[in-house]
């Protein structure tokens, strides 16, 4: 880590964790939306879906220029949802009865 005090150290790390966080999130959209394409849907099996993880970065490149336009967004379809959300205690107990 860059930095010869133990707070400028700190706040390389916690930089660090930030972007971590986006890039995963990034990901998970760029992963549901893939998912939304019927083709995928229909070939992924079970097994392959508990495979996937948003953990990927070899799309990064970190050592390269990066040139940030904030007037322009990602094209992502933020309306698909074919990924299942959190569980409930709700849908336990409907498991459960059913």
């Amino acid at each position: 880590m860059p930095g010869a005090d133990k707070e400028s150290q700190e706040v390389s790390m916690l930089a660090l964790h930030l972007l971590q966080s986006a890039l995963v999130h990034v990901n998970t959209l760029l992963m549901r939306q893939v998912l939304a394409d019927p083709k995928w849907a229909d070939t992924l099996t079970d097994a392959d879906r508990r495979a996937l993880s948003p953990l990927f970065w070899t799309h990064v490149n970190p050592y390269g220029r990066c040139e940030l336009d904030m007037n322009r967004r990602l094209d992502l379809d933020l309306t698909a949802r074919t990924m299942p959300g959190p569980r409930t205690p709700a849908d336990d107990t409907a498991a459960v009865s059913g």
